[in-house]
């Protein structure tokens, strides 16, 4: 994006076009010799099988200021892990990987468990979780960058920047946020423009100024899924385990830093990866669960800051939230006409309908069990618990990758 307009309260890094990927790799590698990065990456076996991986391999071969890569892999049997191993054995970089459903692993995750203490669901918010405590474990790195390995337009450059803010001991920012555009020949990123932002804004309007909220409607893209930290943030965040991984990041975010340490940046022109169906007519697949998830983590998060929510309050917010997202859905049908894109009217309206669907289901939910499921606990609490767990989760991944 062109413009340099700072909305919100967070900085906002824009793509000016005047720096090459070489001049800030080359910046990079000088701040990472006292400010060591590890790079996470969630992946599902499937994913070696696709395309983006594999363009997501070749483009790290060249990146030089990672210190480690760490891939963090999903439901795998032992010949998937064995595969996955021989499929980054190619990277340069030291790379280990997690195999969170092998024996060791699954002890590990039993112990904590036996301790008292929330591990979520098995997802790629738990599979992060353990990514941060190996990172821990090391005591060797400033920075960790996260980022998805269905990225189909991947380049070193989204790396870079992603990594840059949190890096470079001038700017050191705790967390950065990445955002991007997703158009191909139409809009895409509906859970964010006809959720997310609609439902954020419709809240807005109903309790008033909220620094939390005016925090949430500051990032471009909410629910990104790449971002950078500083090594702190993964000691004492908690995670969320299930759809509203993204919001529920940066509600902790939030309360955990100042704002003035918290940024975001343009890591791409064009970002294409695996599309979610909506599943309009099933709450537990797709885009439907997806909303379900975000809006109980939003809606959660509030009443942990003391706004109060009744039956009445989400009668009216499912009507406002339907107006307001009725009117941006205009905006973006005006939008695409400018720009010659295709926009399906009818599927943005299903959409919309779906995603109130999910809204009226999520406040049932908070409002039989304002609680739910607990957030995955922060690793400075399971240290607390249990001193040893670091250094057994790396016996742990170390052997695993001999």
């Amino acid at each position: 994006m062109s413009d340099f307009y700072q909305p919100g309260v967070i900085a906002t890094f824009h793509r000016l076009g005047r720096r090459t990927l070489e001049q800030i790799e080359a910046e990079l590698s000088w701040y990472a010799q006292s400010r060591p990065v590890a790079l996470v990456l969630p992946s599902l076996y499937s994913e070696l099988q696709g395309d983006a991986l594999k363009g997501i391999v070749r483009e790290l071969k060249d990146v030089k200021y990672i210190k480690e890569i760490v891939v963090t892999l999903g439901p795998a049997s032992k010949q998937e892990f064995n595969h996955a191993k021989k499929f980054f054995s190619e990277l340069p970089q030291k790379t280990s990987l997690i195999w969170n459903s092998g024996p060791r692993i699954t002890e590990i995750f039993k112990s904590i468990q036996l301790a008292g203490l929330p591990i979520g669901e098995e997802g790629k918010g738990r599979s992060a979780w353990m990514a941060y405590g190996y990172i821990l474990s090391q005591l060797d790195f400033h920075v960790i960058a996260l980022h998805d390995c269905d990225i189909l337009t991947y380049n070193r450059d989204l790396l870079a920047r992603l990594c840059y803010p949190v890096t470079n001991p001038s700017l050191d920012y705790d967390f950065c946020k990445g955002y991007y555009s997703r158009v191909t020949d139409r809009l895409h990123g509906r859970a964010t423009r006809l959720l997310v932002t609609p439902l954020i804004r419709s809240l807005q309007k109903l309790i008033g100024y909220h620094p939390l909220l005016v925090f949430f409607d500051s990032f471009r893209y909410p629910l990104a899924g790449e971002f950078s930290m500083d090594i702190d943030m993964a000691r004492v965040n908690k995670i969320p385990g299930d759809w509203g991984l993204e919001v529920g990041v940066l509600a902790e975010v939030y309360r955990n830093t100042s704002l003035r340490r918290v940024c975001q940046v343009d890591i791409a022109e064009n970002y294409e990866h695996k599309h979610q169906q909506l599943s309009e007519e099933d709450a537990t697949k797709g885009l439907h669960k997806m909303c379900v998830d975000i809006s109980k983590s939003i809606f959660r998060t509030l009443a942990s800051e003391g706004i109060i929510f009744s039956d009445g309050f989400f009668k009216t917010l499912v009507a406002t939230y339907v107006r307001t997202a009725q009117d941006m859905l205009k905006r973006f049908e005006d939008d695409a006409a400018i720009n010659g894109l295709f926009f399906d009217r009818h599927q943005e309206s299903l959409a919309v309908e779906t995603f109130t669907h999910g809204i009226k289901q999520a406040a049932e939910l908070i409002t039989e069990d304002p609680l739910g499921v607990p957030l995955i606990a922060s690793w400075d609490r399971v240290t607390s618990a249990l001193p040893d767990i670091l250094s057994n989760i790396k016996e742990a991944v170390e052997a695993d990758n001999k």
